[in-house]
């Protein structure tokens, strides 16, 4: 064993939830009158929490107004409905299974909002994943290193233990900023050529390329 510990983020690393954004966010605009986004745009929208989402999802020069209910129509709408659609990306279950079995220590980060990765950790990672952290108050978001160093100190390891995966920019900032090595994922929301223009090195093109890496 390389590392002792994996970081993991959720959207697009470990779980496909762009279905479920994309209608949530297309409800709020449609909610406030607003013209909607198309499946592709809310794909390059996401990645820096859910303000952010609707903060690229609305038109430029919206008021404050109008963007706070929007993004409180974003988030009552999620969070009924952020499990209609989502699911682990193939080969993701066998990939946790096959790194707790080997006494890998994992955790979830997610600029997600904390009761979003409560419940999807619940769903799909009861008893593999030890820690799930997502927006939360008094912790800066990705790429802050901040959740991933809380995630550090609940998973008792230290820095050089550790191995974070992802499949953004987004990602290999936060990677960078908390001195973690990055492996980037080519089955989520970015391509191998954008990841390889923001700095990445390590690719998984599957889940089980990631057992051969930690």
């Amino acid at each position: 064993m390389k590392y002792k510990a994996v970081i993991f983020d959720l959207d697009g690393t470990l779980t496909d939830t762009l279905e479920d954004l994309y209608l949530s966010v297309n409800y709020a605009l449609r909610s406030n009158s607003l013209p909607e986004r198309s499946l592709e745009e809310v794909r390059h929208f996401v990645g820096n929490g859910v303000r952010k989402l609707v903060e690229r999802a609305v038109p430029e020069n919206t008021s404050s107004t109008t963007l706070e209910k929007c993004f409180e129509a974003f988030r009552s709408h999620y969070v009924i409905h952020c499990q209609d659609h989502t699911c682990l990306y193939p080969g993701i279950a066998y990939l946790l299974t096959a790194l707790h079995a080997k006494g890998y220590k994992m955790a979830v980060v997610s600029n997600k909002l904390q009761a979003g990765v409560d419940e999807l950790a619940a769903a799909f990672f009861g008893g593999v994943v030890d820690v799930a952290i997502g927006e939360r108050p008094g912790v800066p978001t990705k790429p802050a290193p901040d959740m991933v160093q809380t995630a550090l100190r609940e998973l008792g390891v230290v820095q050089t233990e550790a191995i974070y995966v992802g499949d953004s920019d987004v990602d290999l900032q936060t990677a960078a900023n908390s001195g973690l090595p990055c492996i980037s994922v080519l089955w989520g929301f970015r391509s191998r050529d954008f990841l390889k223009a923001h700095g990445a090195t390590m690719f998984a093109e599957k889940p089980e390329d990631v057992l051969s890496m930690v």
